[in-house]
């Protein structure tokens, strides 16, 4: 049974109030019925000859509309163009009422506003917007692979200019209420409160009574916008060289929406509305859609998983709340999770042995906490707010009474077995203990700890700021009270936390090694360095193996690599250009010489690499016999059907709960392409069978290519990862 989303209230008279609030979700989303009760309300309100004015609002604080309603996009995804486009034309025919109505129409925005929501609101006369930091305003259906299909695209090129219009809408990112002030989009920026949001809607109908401005917009606003066509086609130039720069070619809905807009620009809002949706149409369902599509529900799911699902009583489970934190290592890492635990106002206490080491730590936390992205540097008053949250320590002592203590050493199990044992008695009975580490089981580690059961590892990565992804690492005698509030106190940090069982190189690490060991051996057999690089960007990778090896450090790659090959003997064959590098003090950016020279940085962008040819030199003496000349499609093959089916034997031996986590660990861990939608999202649109038949011609190659059973199982009957 349908639950009540919308209700009507009259404040004065002659002035209406919809107000949105889904009983049954945390936001707000334009499912088809509440489409239909919207409906239903406009008829009503039109019947009226004496309204003076209706205000659409949330009664949801910081949120306003989220969008339409996905799961319904999904039932949909292979029906006709022609449904799809019939109902982008009633979304469109239905939100077109509030500018052709007898009434001034103000939409009440306090929080977020996207996608359907955003364009609900434009098809209203006036917005009214709060100045809460959670405003957000935008169109982010590129990243769906779609645009707009409600008369975004038709409406505000004629509201702000076609440029403004562009940059919104093929960009996909959200702007603040001062943005939005700028760009004419609000009418009125007012205090975080639902009564002063309400008033000034109140005062707008009042003023745009009195003034009658919102009927010379709305003629203004359904007409063709007045653009020359050398201004037009200058426009068309510069905006599609930036898309294709953006997308290197691999999503096609901001080039789409743009030819759209650039085409329907010279024509009235209606016609502009025919064309948005028979474009529409054409996206919806795609490859790119359907996979773009697939990585919004795995973030979905994510946001609600506690990290327990399938534990028996896992809602009584009890968890506690993270008030303070304690990290241990004021490195890089260190200085990162201190920064992401303050930028969510809980205290943390940093320690280190170094003073010199301690004292860089603070200042790289406080710098990162008050940098601002407007002032392109540290913000003092940022700086002098955060202050009193960090502590920076030489003593254990400090560390006794936070909640949770995470340990971001170097990779030495002796060393973080010592300092745990020298901890455990000083923290609090209910204080967890965590580990950062990427390689060694925490099983290990937590040999010799009284309670190992309130230890876990707890796996950041780097840089912090701008990786999502946290591995929560459960050890043999790891309770799930610990888990499940390990996993609450990542999302409080804003990250997306995939929970596994104890495992060498955990998940990402362990998935990542085949790839880049791949790269370094096809080096041995013949290929070029540029041929992989510019195959694996090809695919859709942010940077190639190579590139990467250098970031991470050619130290950390061959100790990760001894490691697993201790653990998977069979199918691991180490590359000797590697340990060459490694041998020659080529460690990467950070020596400023690995599989690339670099030049020092310079203005805080990252070292741009150059070709070497001392590395050319050890290339050639760990060549092995007869050289292979490699194409983009071997190569391919080559980087990632080995880590499909580690990523299977990962799933045989029950380290993770499901496909998805594996797909979405790929994607915030490594930068898979959102585009192929995940590793086994891209290996069931290549097809089970497929694969084994890309398998056959490796074969020789050793285990590595062997099919495993998983995937022996899902081809002989074609199935797919994803059930």
């Amino acid at each position: 049974m349908a639950t009540t989303t919308l209700t009507l209230t009259f404040p004065e008279n002659d002035v209406a109030v919809l107000t949105l609030d889904d009983p049954q979700a945390s936001a707000n989303i334009l499912s088809r019925h509440v489409l239909d009760s919207f409906e239903q309300h406009f008829d009503k309100l039109d019947a009226r000859g004496d309204l003076a004015g209706l205000i659409i609002r949330s009664a949801k604080p910081g949120s306003f509309v989220v969008g339409a309603d996905l799961n319904e996009f999904v039932a949909w995804v292979d029906r006709p163009q022609k449904d799809i486009s019939d109902y982008c034309r009633r979304g469109q025919e239905l939100f077109a009422r509030l500018a052709s109505c007898d009434y001034v129409t103000v939409a009440a925005i306090d929080g977020i506003c996207v996608g359907g929501g955003a364009e609900m609101s434009m098809w209203c006369d006036r917005r009214v917007v709060t100045n809460s930091d959670r405003t957000a305003y935008g169109f982010p259906e590129v990243k769906l692979g779609l645009f707009p299909g409600w008369g975004g695209t038709a409406r505000i090129p004629r509201m702000i200019g076609l440029s403004n219009a562009l940059e919104l809408v093929t960009g996909g990112e959200t702007i603040d209420a001062r943005t939005m002030a700028t760009m004419g989009l609000a009418n009125d920026v007012v205090a975080p409160d639902a009564d002063s949001l309400l008033t000034a809607a109140i005062r707008m109908i009042r003023a745009e009574q009195k003034s009658g401005d919102y009927r010379c917009d709305r003629e203004r606003w359904s007409s063709p916008v007045p653009i020359g066509d050398t201004e037009l086609a200058f426009l068309g130039a510069m905006a599609s060289a930036y898309i294709q720069q953006q997308t290197k070619g691999h999503y096609p809905a901001p080039l789409a929406a743009l030819n759209m807009m650039l085409a329907s620009v010279k024509t009235d809002v209606k016609n502009a509305c025919v064309t948005e949706a028979e474009e529409f149409a054409k996206l919806f369902g795609t490859p790119v859609n359907r996979a773009l599509l697939n990585v919004f529900f795995l973030r979905d799911n994510n946001k609600k998983d506690s990290g327990l699902s399938g534990v028996a009583g896992e809602k009584q489970i009890p968890r506690k709340k993270i008030t303070s934190a304690g990290i241990v290592g004021a490195g890089i890492m260190g200085q990162g999770m201190a920064a992401a635990n303050v930028k969510r106002g809980i205290p943390v206490v940093l320690r280190d042995a170094n003073q010199e080491a301690l004292a860089r730590g603070v200042q790289g936390v406080l710098n990162e906490v008050s940098f601002n992205k407007q002032l392109k540097g540290p913000d003092a008053r940022r700086a002098v707010e955060a202050a009193p949250l960090v502590n920076g320590t030489l003593s254990d002592v400090e560390l006794s009474r936070v909640d949770i203590v995470i340990e971001a050493i170097f990779e030495d199990r002796d060393a973080k077995q010592h300092l745990f044992a020298r901890l455990e008695p000083l923290m609090r009975d209910d204080a967890l203990i965590c580990s950062n580490t990427s390689t060694i089981p925490i099983t290990q580690l937590a040999a010799g700890l009284e309670h190992p059961e309130r230890f876990c590892g707890l796996h950041f990565f780097n840089p912090v700021r701008q990786m999502p992804l946290v591995e929560v690492i459960r050890g043999e005698k790891t309770s799930d009270a610990t888990i499940a509030t390990a996993v609450a106190y990542a999302k409080a940090l804003g990250k997306s936390p995939i929970v596994m069982n104890d495992g060498p190189g955990f998940l990402v690490n362990r998935l990542l090694l085949p790839y880049m060991n791949e790269a370094a051996l096809m080096l041995c057999e013949g290929a070029s360095i540029e041929a992989i690089e510019r195959a694996t960007k090809a695919f859709g990778m942010p940077m190639g193996p190579f590139t990467l090896f250098d970031v991470v450090g050619l130290d950390v790659a061959v100790h990760a690599g001894r490691v697993m090959a201790e653990a998977f003997p069979d199918r691991v064959v180490s590359a000797a250009v590697v340990q060459k590098l490694f041998d020659a003090g080529r460690l990467g950016q950070k020596a400023g010489a690995g599989f690339f020279d670099y030049a020092p940085a310079r203005g805080g962008k990252p070292p741009r690499g150059s070709q070497s040819d001392k590395v050319a030199g050890l290339i050639d003496e760990c060549r092995t016999g007869k050289q292979h000349e490699f194409n983009q499609a071997e190569i391919t093959d080559r980087l990632f059907l080995p880590m499909l089916l580690e990523a299977t034997r990962i799933l045989e031996d029950d380290l993770v709960r499901d496909v998805r986590d594996v797909d979405l660990a790929l994607i915030f861990g490594i930068g898979f392409p959102p585009f192929h939608g995940g590793l086994f999202f891209w290996a069931d649109q290549v097809g089970s069978r497929k694969i084994v038949e890309k398998l056959q011609p490796y074969r020789a190659l050793g285990k590595r290519y062997e099919p495993t059973s998983m995937l022996t199982r899902l081809a002989e009957t074609n199935s797919r990862f994803y059930d």
